[in-house]
């Protein structure tokens, strides 16, 4: 199913591990200015030297998942195409940031909804299409499909109770567990 050296294998965990250091710093040093709960991963652009820790995350989630990616065989087409569109998604994303709360929405904020619909919903499907050879992955990509889901009814708000943030950082979870494993399954050569 994929196909891999040791030095892919490395690279595409040691990627996914360091995209997460510049947003756990953002979670930290925001402490009191964001609420984890309502405001979304995308706000923390907001936050000094935010864009460009924002930025770090994004690329380098997008660039490990682009050579875990090119490591993927007989996985098929639909599912190639599909974790393209997630790493194409990111870098969308990052490229145009999202408004802040209560402005209205500009090109740049409608097109980073579109690129963050779009890799919320790739990634889970690709997993869902993995995960038929791959069966290591099927809970993973059931429970993201579900957290994909939530994060889009997440922005409703329910008498007054947002909690599109808490949604999106289960979704991330969720993703990044998927991620971690289908590298970890990478076959390994002599």
């Amino acid at each position: 199913m994929i196909e891999s050296g040791v030095e892919k294998r490395v690279l595409v965990v040691a990627g996914l591990a360091v995209s997460l250091f510049p947003i756990v710093y953002l979670h930290v040093v925001s402490i009191g200015r964001l609420n984890p709960i309502r405001h979304t991963i995308s706000d923390y652009v907001f936050v000094d030297g935010g864009a460009s820790m924002l930025a770090a995350t994004a690329l380098t989630l997008a660039a490990a998942s682009t050579v875990l990616l090119l490591s993927l065989r007989d996985v098929g087409r639909s599912a190639s195409w599909l974790m393209g569109l997630w790493a194409a998604g990111l870098t969308v994303a990052t490229i145009f940031p999202t408004d802040p709360d209560g402005v209205p929405t500009s090109f740049s904020g409608l097109v980073h909804r579109y690129a963050g619909a779009v890799m919320f919903v790739s990634l889970p499907l690709a997993g869902l299409l993995i995960s038929r050879r791959c069966p290591k992955l099927r809970r993973l990509a059931i429970l993201s499909g579900g957290a994909s889901a939530a994060f889009l009814v997440s922005h409703v708000s329910i008498n007054g109770f947002a909690a599109r943030g808490l949604a999106e950082r289960v979704l991330f979870a969720v993703l990044y567990g998927l991620l971690f494993t289908l590298a970890t399954q990478m076959r390994r050569t002599s």
